[in-house]
């Protein structure tokens, strides 16, 4: 799948980089090996190198060394912070022998270590930032078994940091060998094959999509937080109290608001390793509000006999949206609330958790389907009771006829915004978790997508909210009365009452109402 125009920046980026094989017999936990500079660790190209045969190297005397960013036509590169997080995902080369096959259930044990060094520190100087031995389930398959024929392995993640504040990093990982009985070979990292290189893809969000991003937010924060304060001075004018869609739209602009704050910034000048939990909280909040406003924005202009304008009418419909939007929080706080305190911590190392977070992510993809289809019904709903009730318009007179059909007219088009609004947040949503999960997943699933469409939801959502404050907003307006009080009738003086609501959409809403008493 494609979006928009390709030549806007990707919100990602991959660098791929094969590990350098360094040598050290006397491996201490306290000491970096690195592939560049003045001193590089003592290495090799291949395991049937003759030195390996002559110095009796084993697996635990080899660290595997990746120093990162890659220079780029022999100039060294850094990090920025605009780059905002870093992911790592490790994928070995293993090739086929007759005496030392993969096993099915092979778990690997990785010693790992993450350094980082800034610009103007001392070349070697590296200050540890995280340091974990932890294990991963191998998943590798081949499809002939001859020597030399390499197995087809899964991606299996590393670790994740939540912000790149620092210029250089260094990942040293060690696969430790633990030879608990020689004769059936089992132990740590025997059941793994004959394994020739690592590979570790590290992926980074881009830093021009990050300015584009932040940018988008500086601009709409102080337009959503002035007209919130402009929609709020209008209903404290009112004589009667706030209706419930008006409390729906404080809570979807402050919702909204939260999620505008450009708290980025911070990372520019701070290490915030939280950024990434703090903004799915936020991103989550604004769901929530969303889809609660929804549905009673739609259920508040159904015709029926139910008494709304209370928050108590909607509770199982709000139920199963909070419900769902709790189910994804601690699916998140287990995985990147841990990060917090180990980034090399993953829910995908083990069976249960990657069935359980693949659970995760498949049932909020068909929540948000089946959300969508309900909300398209009651949409319906509206517009077909809208449709019955337009044929008491003839008998009004021409004022109050033209001012509500200009309502009903107003209102279509606002109902198809609230459906194309809902299909790209459902579509941003699911190609958000695909987009977040595909290199953890068996399936190989190729996904393309451009920072435009991101972007472009994102403003869809200021805009969309920008819009229902303002035609929600009490305008004070007063229609003249009809001088024709030979036709008035009983229905036309309710009409005329309606028409001098304060909103006009109020008005629209009572005039959706009255069939029930009709």
């Amino acid at each position: 799948m494609s979006f928009l125009s390709p030549s806007a920046p990707a919100p990602s980026s991959v660098m791929s980089m094969l590990g350098t094989k360094c040598i050290d017999k006397n491996y201490k936990n306290t000491q970096w090996y690195w592939s560049r500079g003045k001193q590089p660790c003592k290495s090799i190209g291949d395991f049937d190198s003759p030195i390996v045969e002559e110095q009796m190297i084993s697996a635990n005397h080899i660290i595997f060394s990746f120093q990162i960013p890659i220079p780029k036509d022999g100039y060294p590169l850094d990090y920025s912070r605009w780059q905002q997080n870093l992911i790592a995902m490790l994928h070995l080369d293993i090739l086929y022998d007759d005496e030392d096959e993969v096993a099915p259930d092979a778990v690997m044990t990785l010693d790992a270590r993450l350094g980082y060094s800034n610009r103007g520190d001392p070349e070697g100087q590296w200050t540890e930032y995280a340091s974990s031995v932890e294990q991963r389930h191998l998943d590798c398959c081949i499809e002939q078994k001859k020597p030399g024929y390499m197995y087809n392995c899964s991606h299996v993640p590393l670790f994740e940091l939540g912000s790149l504040h620092h210029d250089f990093y260094l990942l040293n990982v060690r696969l430790p060998v633990d030879m608990l009985d020689t004769s059936e070979k089992t132990g740590m990292n025997t059941k793994l094959g004959h394994i020739n290189d690592m590979w570790v893809a590290f992926i980074h969000q881009n830093g021009g999509f990050t300015k584009v991003w932040v940018s988008l937010k500086t601009i709409f924060f102080p337009i959503i937080v002035a007209i919130m304060v402009w929609f709020w001075r209008r209903i404290s004018q009112l004589s009667r109290p706030p209706a419930l869609l008006e409390y729906m739209l404080m809570v979807l602009g402050a919702a909204l608001t939260l999620l505008n704050c450009p708290l980025e910034y911070l990372t520019l000048a701070f290490d915030c390793p939280w950024m990434t939990v703090v903004s799915d909280i936020r991103q989550g909040l604004f769901y929530a509000s969303l889809l609660s406003f929804w549905l009673i924005f739609a259920g508040e202009h159904l015709m029926d006999d139910i008494e709304r304008n209370r928050i108590r009418v909607y509770w199982r419909h709000l139920s199963a949206v909070l419900g769902g939007c709790l189910c994804l929080f601690i699916f998140d706080m287990c995985e990147r609330g841990v990060q917090l305190r180990n980034p090399f911590y993953s829910i995908w190392a083990t069976e249960i958790g990657t069935n359980l977070a693949l659970a995760f992510i498949i049932l909020a993809g068909v929540c948000a389907g089946l959300y969508f289809c309900f909300l398209s019904y009651m949409i319906w709903k509206v517009f077909m009771n809208i449709s019955s009730k337009r044929q008491s318009l003839p008998a009004m007179s021409s004022a109050r006829r033209l001012h509500y059909e200009g309502i009903i007219y107003r209102f279509k088009v606002l109902m198809l915004a609230t459906l194309l609004c809902a299909a790209m947040t459902v579509i941003g949503f699911i190609l958000g978790q695909v987009s977040e999960g595909q290199w953890t997943w068996d399936e190989n699933i190729k996904l393309e997508y451009t920072s435009g469409f991101f972007t472009g939801v994102y403003g869809m959502w200021n805009i969309y909210t920008f819009a229902l404050i303002c035609l929600y907003a009490p305008s004070h307006k007063r229609w003249p009365k009809d001088q024709n009080t030979q036709s008035s009738t009983g229905e036309e003086i309710e009409f005329s009452r309606l028409a001098t609501e304060p909103s006009e959409m109020s008005s629209l809403t009572a005039f959706t109402k009255k069939s029930a008493t009709d």
